[in-house]
């Protein structure tokens, strides 16, 4: 994770699951597309940002949402990982 120096947005970095995701020119676009389709849950594609193995996430919403949006990621990565 990139540590945010005041913003509500932290960025992740999803490389560890790179290989085992098909993807076409960006991973993170691809990435984050699957992760809105697959499990409702919205990222913003690090590509955006120079940071393609990296996605980005804003924590300006309520606990319960964040821990939700956070609970979906792991189990999507988890299956990934152990697919």
């Amino acid at each position: 994770i990139v540590q945010p120096d005041g913003a509500f947005y932290i960025f992740m970095d999803l490389s560890p699951i790179k290989e085992k995701l098909p993807h076409g020119d960006s991973f993170s676009v691809e990435l984050c597309n699957r992760l809105l389709d697959e499990c409702q849950v919205a990222f913003v594609p690090g590509v955006a940002f120079g940071m393609d193995n990296f996605i980005r996430m804003s924590y300006a919403t309520d606990m319960d949402s964040i821990k939700e949006g956070l609970r979906r990621l792991k189990e999507f990565y988890l299956n990934v990982l152990n697919g």
